[in-house]
Order: structure tokens, then sequence, then C-alpha cells
């Protein structure tokens, strides 16, 4: 099985009210939290019992696709 600490999450939020995270790997698997790192925690926890619920149906586990990588965006010049 694979370690809930592998796999890409994205976390959505801007602090004004709740944060939410899900992971492209892991369809459905989502958390929320009021902090980014609680978040964080709760998708950790999401994650495990994601995996956990497909080990027992007999799923494949997918792989984790890799690292995400910020992406400073520039304005075009018109």
């Amino acid at each position: 099985m694979s370690n809930a600490d592998n796999y890409l999450i994205l976390i959505e939020g801007d602090g004004t009210t709740n944060y939410s995270a899900w992971s492209p790997d892991l369809l459905g698997c989502v958390s929320t939290g009021d902090t980014i790192e609680q978040t964080v925690a709760n998708m950790r926890e999401a994650i495990a019992g994601h995996l956990e619920a497909m080990a027992d149906a007999g799923e494949t586990i997918p792989e984790p696709s890799g690292p995400g990588i910020y992406v400073e965006a520039h304005s075009v010049a018109a």
C-alpha cells in the first residue's frame, strides 16, 4: 500500500473562510480545515482512510503521480 504522505494534494482557499483540499491521484478524496496546517493534517487522514477502503474493496491502489511545482504567473504585454 502506498504511503499517505506521498500523494500530491491541492489546497484551495484564501483564509477568508476555510480551506479545502483534494488529490488528483485519488478521485473523491477531499477534506477541509480552518487553517492550511489543519487541512493538510485532515487530508493525510482522508488519504489514509481512502487507501484503506480501496484495499479492503480489492481495488488497485494508484501510484502517486509525483510532486507539484509552483509556476509564477507573469502578465503578458499587449
